[in-house]
């Protein structure tokens, strides 16, 4: 079982990154998957997650209508599209896979997740 993320960078207040999560070795082909981040000194943030059958989705308040998480055609696949990015979304983003229906961002729902990807840092500055 691997989780690889990658698509981090350094970029300006207001520019875009995409993040990309691959699954491998899961049982099904599409499992959920959630984007966690933690930002220098601080705990760890739900970011938007994608549940295995329905697709539902769900954006934690702080990254609504900026964030855009989508499966790949290749169901394994899951993107984390930002934009508008902002100084204080500066963090290791890390995707993290669950082989359940559903998913979950709330605080404390990163226990919810098995496996947990290496993590791939986003700098927002100017």
């Amino acid at each position: 079982v691997q989780l690889q993320a990658s698509g981090g960078g350094s970029v300006q207040p207001g520019g875009s990154l995409r993040l990309s999560c691959v699954a491998s070795g899961f049982a099904v082909e599409n499992p959920s998957i959630g984007w966690f981040r933690q930002a220098p000194g601080k705990g760890r943030e739900g970011v938007a997650c994608i549940g295995q059958t329905d697709d539902s989705i769900y954006y934690a308040d702080s990254v609504k209508d900026r964030f855009t998480i989508a499966r790949g055609n290749a169901k394994n696949t899951v993107t984390l599209q930002m934009a508008n990015l902002k100084l204080e979304d500066t963090a290791v983003y890390y995707c993290a896979a669950a082989q359940y229906e559903g998913c979950t961002v709330l605080p404390g729902g990163d226990l919810w997740y098995d496996y947990w990807g290496q993590g791939t840092l986003v700098t927002v500055s100017s």
